[in-house]
C-alpha cells in the first residue's frame, strides 16, 4: 500500500547548511512567542515558491513585532492583496528583513504611512524612505500582527534577504529556534515514460509506483519493469513539531546505482525565476487534480537555478537487461529525512495501456509568436509563452470562446481581444471580458476597451465569455446607525459589496473632508478610524460612493453625531 508514512528513524540532528555562512546569532526572534510555522521557505505555492516563513500567532492578532536587529525602514506598502501592510527594514550587515501581513505599524511609522496615504488620498500607497530616515533599534516594536492582503488568517510573514540582490534565503539558516524532530513524509512515487520508445509496467502513460515500509524505516517501491528514457516524481511534505501544517520539504536528492542524477533545496532562490515552479510540478497533474507532484527530472523550459547536481537532467535511461537502484532521499532543515528505494529491471513488456495523445487541429510551437481567430475573438500568445510545445484545444464562439484549459502553465501573459462592434454604446459600458469558472460563473478579468474592441491580458487558459453588469455596489453600516450619537466608537464600520464585476474604486468623506477607510476584501468591510481626524463638529455628514469595475456606482449618505 501506498499511504502516507511519518518516518521516525533515519534522524539527524546536524543542521544542513549551503555554502554561504550565515550569521547565526546577529537577529533576535521577531515575535515573543515561540516560533511555530504555517509554512517554510521555498513551500510549492500557487505560480510561486514561499519566499519565507510563516510564523503562527495564535489565531490572534495584535501581537506585537520587533525589529530583528538595528537598520533602517526603507520600504512600506499598503495593499489590498499580497503581502497587505508590510514593512521592509534594512540592517548594516547586508540583510534585508521583511514583515508581511500586519495588522498596522507602530506609532512612528503608522503616522508616517498615513500622512502619505492622506496626501495620495488613497488607502493603497507604497513609500521608500531614505536610508536613515526611519531608524530602528534591536527588539523595537515596529509593527503589530495581523491578517491582511492575501492571507488566510492571522499570522505573520517574515523573510530575510539579501539587500544587494534582493534574493530571499531560508530564515532557519540564521539560527531562529524551531522545533523539528519530525522526519518528512512522502505519500506518492510516479514514474514517466518520457522518449517515444519508453514504457512502465507495460503503459506508455505516467504510473504510481506502490511502495511499503521496511523494518529499518526506509520505504521499498514494488520494482518496476521499463524500457528507454523514464523519469521519477513524488507527492510529499515535511511536518514540524507543535504543528500539523504540511510544509515544504528543504531537499531532495535522487541517486542512481550511487550516482547522484538530481538534486535541489531551498537555500534561496530568486523572485524572477519563481513562476518556474510550474516546471518542477507535474502541471498537468496539478490542473487536474489540485496535487503537486514535484518531479525529480528537469523538462522543457525549466530555468530554475536551486539544482545543486544535475545528471542527464535527472532522466535515467533504461536498456534492457540491466538493473537500476534509485533511491529518494528527502530532508528538512534539520537533517530528518525520509528515504525511498525503488528498484527498476530493464524488460520490454507488451504495452497494455498505449500513449494518451490528446491531438488537435492546431499544434502551437512555443518558440514562435501564434494567432489564432476564434470568431467572436482573437488570442495572441508571444514567443516563449508556455514552456514547451503541444496540442491546444481551441473552439470558435459568437460571445464565448474556449481556449484550452488549466492543465498547461502560461509563463507569460497572453492578449485576448474581443469585437464588441454590434453592441451599442451604453451596452459596452457594462460589458467586460469574463473567464469562467469550474461552476462557470463569470469571473471579471481587467478589461481595456477600445472603439468596437475589449482586450485583456492574461495568463490563464479557459473559458471566457463577454459578461455584462448592471448592478451597482450596495453598501450598508455595521456598526451605526442613521442620527447615533457615537461618543464612544474608536471607529466606523461599513460593508459593501459587488455582485459581478467586482469593486474597483471607493471614496468616503466626513463633512466634505476626504477621510482614510481601510478596506478588506476578505469582509467586504471598509472601516474608518476615529483618530485619524479631530472633528470639529457634532453633526457629521458622511458620504461615500462606491464603483465596480464597469462603471455602475452607488453613493450612500449618513449622519451621525460627535462631542
Amino acid at each position: 500500500m501506498k499511504k502516507a508514512f511519518s518516518v521516525l528513524l533515519l534522524c539527524v540532528t546536524m543542521p544542513i547548511f549551503g555554502q554561504v555562512d550565515y550569521p547565526k546569532d546577529a537577529f533576535r526572534s521577531p515575535l515573543d512567542i515561540p516560533l511555530v510555522l504555517a509554512g517554510t521557505f521555498g513551500e510549492l505555492r500557487s505560480n510561486h515558491f514561499h519566499s519565507g516563513m510563516d510564523i503562527k500567532t495564535q489565531q490572534r492578532e495584535g501581537l506585537p513585532v520587533y525589529a530583528i536587529a538595528d537598520g533602517s525602514v526603507t520600504r512600506i506598502k499598503v495593499s489590498l492583496w499580497g503581502y497587505g501592510k508590510v514593512l521592509y527594514v534594512a540592517h548594516p550587515n547586508g540583510y534585508t528583513s521583511v514583515y508581511g501581513h500586519l495588522q498596522k505599524f507602530a506609532p512612528e511609522i503608522e503616522a508616517y504611512i498615513k500622512k502619505v496615504q492622506y496626501q495620495k488620498k488613497s488607502y493603497e500607497v507604497e513609500v521608500f524612505p531614505d536610508y536613515g530616515e526611519v531608524k530602528l533599534e534591536k527588539g523595537k516594536v515596529i509593527a503589530y500582527t495581523g491578517n491582511t492582503g492575501g492571507s488566510a488568517g492571522p499570522h505573520l510573514h517574515f523573510e530575510i534577504r539579501s539587500s544587494i540582490s534582493e534574493k530571499p534565503t531560508n530564515p532557519l539558516l540564521y539560527g531562529f529556534d524551531v522545533r523539528d524532530a519530525t522526519n518528512p513524509i512522502l505519500n506518492n512515487l510516479y514514474a514517466y515514460p518520457l522518449s517515444q520508445d519508453a514504457e512502465i509496467n507495460e503503459s506508455q502513460n505516467k504510473v504510481e509506483l506502490n511502495f511499503k515500509r521496511q523494518e529499518d524505516g526506509t520505504f521499498l517501491a514494488e520494482k518496476a519493469y521499463a524500457t528507454g528514457t523514464i523519469g521519477l516524481g513524488f507527492i510529499g511534505y515535511d511536518r514540524l513539531d507543535l504543528a500539523a501544517n504540511r510544509n515544504g520539504v528543504y531537499s531532495v536528492q535522487q541517486s542512481v546505482n550511487g550516482k547522484v542524477f538530481s538534486e535541489y533545496d531551498f537555500e534561496t532562490f530568486s523572485f524572477g525565476e519563481s513562476r518556474y515552479i510550474n516546471t518542477l510540478i507535474d502541471y498537468d497533474h496539478y490542473g487536474r487534480y489540485y496535487q503537486k507532484i514535484q518531479k525529480l527530472f528537469k523538462g522543457p523550459g525549466n530555468r530554475l537555478s536551486i539544482y545543486k547536481t544535475l545528471f542527464n537532467d535527472g532522466k535515467i535511461e533504461i536498456t534492457e537487461g540491466l538493473t537500476y537502484n534509485v533511491e529518494l532521499l528527502i530532508k528538512d532543515i534539520k537533517g530528518n529525512e525520509v528515504k525511498a528505494l525503488i528498484p527498476i529491471e530493464g524488460k520490454k513488456e507488451p504495452v497494455k495501456i498505449e500513449r494518451e495523445d490528446e491531438k488537435t487541429d492546431n499544434y502551437l510551437i512555443t518558440k514562435k509568436p501564434n494567432n489564432y481567430d476564434l470568431g467572436a475573438a482573437k488570442v495572441y500568445f508571444p514567443a516563449n509563452t508556455f514552456y514547451d510545445n503541444f496540442y491546444i484545444d481551441l473552439e470558435k464562439g459568437e460571445d464565448t470562446v474556449k481556449i484550452h484549459n488549466n492543465h498547461v502553465a502560461a509563463h507569460r501573459s497572453f492578449t485576448i481581444t474581443f469585437d464588441v462592434a454590434k453592441y451599442s454604446e451604453e451596452e459596452k459600458k457594462q460589458l467586460f471580458i469574463a473567464r469562467l469558472d469550474n461552476r462557470l460563473r463569470p469571473q471579471y478579468v481587467s478589461t481595456y476597451k477600445r472603439g468596437t474592441t475589449f482586450t485583456a491580458r492574461t495568463r490563464n487558459l479557459g473559458t471566457y465569455t463577454l459578461a455584462k453588469d448592471t448592478v451597482a455596489p450596495k453598501i450598508s453600516p455595521r456598526n451605526f446607525k442613521e442620527k447615533q450619537w457615537l461618543n464612544d466608537y474608536q471607529y466606523l464600520s461599513l460593508r459593501i459589496s459587488d455582485d459581478l464585476s467586482g469593486i474597483d474604486t471607493y471614496s468616503a468623506t466626513i463633512n466634505g473632508e476626504w477621510i482614510l477607510m481601510e478596506y478588506e476584501p476578505k469582509t467586504n468591510t471598509l472601516t474608518y478610524n476615529f483618530d485619524d481626524i479631530i472633528l470639529d463638529k457634532r453633526e457629521c455628514n458622511l458620504e461615500l460612493t462606491v464603483t465596480d469595475n464597469v462603471g455602475n456606482s452607488t453613493t450612500f449618505t449618513s449622519t451621525f453625531f460627535r462631542k
